[in-house]
């Protein structure tokens, strides 16, 4: 696991930007805190940070050259089938110069260009630069575990892990309004956009190709050059498979995912919440590895989100070394401010704090932890998949959901008690029956709809069209079938790129931590959309085959719970401790006026609110401004 960052200039203009490869690769440092490389050669420059996980000597380094001197790479990721692609290299003869998975990748694409990305089973983002044919190579993995963002104008493209570095680079900051008034919605930005102008996410799953001598053609026109090598396949009409072989094959692919992710030259752990995916994860491990690290973190001030006993249930059964970091809402306090200062795009998952506080804890006794992430999202385990599922199979429940959401209507519901949660759902699920499929959808992933968002950001028609194009491309397979498998895919590509592996990406790497996702394997994920949906949801069961299959593995108590999470509580924090930073700093009347970005006289609206007998759950929407406001402070306003 690395950061990587790079610069093509396409004209003399464009050659000064090369001589801040070193500042713009420094600030990948925590992703790479063990070594730094560069590369420079006439009109390109890369630069590369590690965190040592494979082959930890010297001769792992990069930018990595192969033995010709032709060719150089620069990868951020894990190659974790690399070891029998070695064997097949050196039974060819190939000249191979240590342990790496990097020298293996590079030694692929040499034999087999872009088509050795469809023997690797990983994550990963890189970069490959052939001396000879004046080509750069670019690609990023299948399911965008790894991030690579783009820039480009008339003179360069520069492209890095992190917006930070690209930052460095000193590109202009011309705000995207339409990823703005996304963002008030969902409180993160989608791919391929981001929240610059000129700055574009790399799909995932794809590659480009950049020919040097071919400048003219290709300056600010790379995007168009962008092919995919790998898409979920997702069919709306599936062949019929046996659910009892389907089991047998799922822990087949299971048992050799989490495996593949065993291989480091470093202490590894797993992460274990207590919950099924976690669970499944650390039950698998433990018979592969002696005393398996595992970790968890409780809190001590929220006992009804506390999952600790649970985690030490599966722990005692496979007989792991389990910690358990017990904390205190000040001790999420404690570590607002360093994680906000790490993100460098607007990104308000709140349960962020979370992560970042689990991974630096880890960090102090492993540098690689494995973690159950995508398991949701490909198997049904949101409780907007139940909700959905009843939308579509049961339109009795759908009518009697309205009419008791119209009995409390008076009622607001709110995250931070069972009772308070239960009304919440149920004013959601009531609202949802009235739209489409696809509207339903957009509006379970997001805090507000557009309407509430034209309130606080208005758009020009232009811009408002631009939205809608936008969303009308993340939306589009949503059906409204029975099945259900149209909005896993819809989950994959939205909340799980953008929002979950973004969360883990972000935090884990603001302390050096590696985080594999077995569930993220691409066989498995191939495997899982070839089930049909009842498979993985249906009148009264989530995640069926993942439970029916695994339920060997865990203990008991484990299936006879329902889903927990864990919420912040950024409502005392902001009648609390972050009062005076809403009401006399990043939300006061002034410094809105003075950035003329939000209308005022509806952030006063939401502060009155905020701080009313009846907030409701206006805490989210306060917490994605303040994140926007505290990152346009450190980065914009400066």
């Amino acid at each position: 696991m690395c950061g990587i960052a790079g610069a093509i200039s396409f004209t003399e203009k464009g050659k000064s930007v090369l001589n801040k490869i070193d500042a713009a690769t420094a600030c990948l440092a925590k992703r790479g805190p063990d070594a730094e490389g560069f590369f420079r050669e006439d009109w390109i420059a890369f630069g590369h940070r590690r965190l040592s996980i494979i082959d930890t000597s010297a001769a792992g380094g990069q930018p990595m050259t192969d033995a010709s001197g032709r060719y150089i790479i620069i990868f951020n990721g894990e190659f974790f089938n690399y070891k029998q692609h070695r064997k097949d290299l050196l039974r060819k003869g190939i000249q191979l110069n240590n342990e790496s998975d990097t020298e293996v990748l590079l030694n692929l694409y040499i034999l087999e260009g872009e088509k050795c990305l469809d023997k690797v089973n990983g994550f990963f983002a890189l970069a490959i630069y052939d001396k000879q044919e004046q080509t750069v190579f670019i690609a990023r993995d299948r399911m965008g575990v790894k991030p690579l963002l783009i820039f480009e104008d008339d003179d360069q493209l520069l492209f890095a892990s992190e917006m930070k570095s690209l930052l460095a680079f000193g590109i202009p900051k011309e705000l995207d309004e339409v990823s703005l008034f996304t963002y008030l919605q969902l409180n993160y930005i989608p791919a391929p956009h981001s929240i610059f102008k000129n700055v574009r996410k790399m799909q995932a799953g794809s590659f480009i190709k950049i020919d040097l001598k071919r400048q003219q053609q290709i300056r600010h026109h790379t995007a168009a050059l962008e092919k995919k090598f790998y898409e979920i396949p997702f069919k709306e009409k599936l062949a019929a498979v046996d659910y009892e072989q389907s089991k047998k094959k799922l822990y087949e692919l299971m048992d050799a995912s989490v495996e593949r992710r065993l291989v480091a030259d470093v202490p590894l752990g797993a992460f274990l919440s207590g919950g099924i995916d976690s669970s499944v994860i650390t039950g698998i491990a433990a018979q592969k590895t002696k005393n398996l690290n595992t970790f968890s973190i409780g809190f001590k001030d929220e006992p009804m989100f506390d999952e600790t006993n649970f985690a030490q249930m599966v722990a005692k059964k496979h007989n792991t070394n389990h910690t358990v970091f017990s904390l205190t809402n000040n001790d999420l306090f404690e570590v607002l401010h360093d994680a906000l200062d790490y993100i460098d795009e607007p990104f308000a998952d709140s349960s962020a704090l979370n992560v970042f506080i689990l991974s630096r804890h880890t960090r102090k006794h492993v540098t690689v932890a494995l973690s159950g992430d995508g398991a949701d999202e490909l198997f049904g385990g949101y409780n907007k998949h139940r909700a959905e599922w009843m939308m579509r199979n049961n339109p009795s429940f759908v009518q009697s959901a309205k009419l008791f959401s119209s009995l409390l209507k008076p009622i607001s519901g709110s995250r931070n008690s069972k009772i308070g949660n239960k009304i919440r759902q149920v004013h959601r699920f009531a609202k949802g029956a009235q739209l489409t499929a696809q509207q339903r959808y957009w509006r379970w992933c997001a805090f507000i709809d557009h309407q509430d968002a034209e309130k606080l950001l208005q758009l020009k028609s232009t811009q408002f069209l631009e939205y809608q194009n936008r969303k009308n491309e993340i939306i589009k397979n949503i059906n409204g079938s029975s099945d259900m498998n149209d909005v896993f895919d819809a989950d994959m590509h939205l909340v799980l790129q953008n929002d979950m592996l973004t969360k883990v990406d972000l935090m884990s790497m603001a302390n050096s931590l590696e985080v594999r996702t077995p569930f993220l394997d691409y066989e498995l994920v191939d495997f899982a959309f070839t089930l049909p949906s009842e498979f993985k949801i249906d009148k009264t069961v989530q995640k069926k085959i993942v439970k029916d299959t695994f339920r060997n593995l865990l203990p008991e108590e484990i299936f006879n719970r329902g889903k927990q999470g864990f919420e912040v509580p950024l409502l005392k924090w902001f009648r609390t401790e972050l009062k005076s930073m809403i009401t006399d700093d990043l939300l006061s009347d002034a410094f809105i006026k003075e950035q003329n970005i939000f209308n005022l006289s509806e952030i006063q609206k939401l502060k009155t609110q905020l701080f009313s007998n009846n907030p409701g759950e206006i805490h989210a929407r306060i917490w994605g401004l303040i994140v926007f406001q505290y990152w346009w402070r450190k980065t914009i306003d400066v």
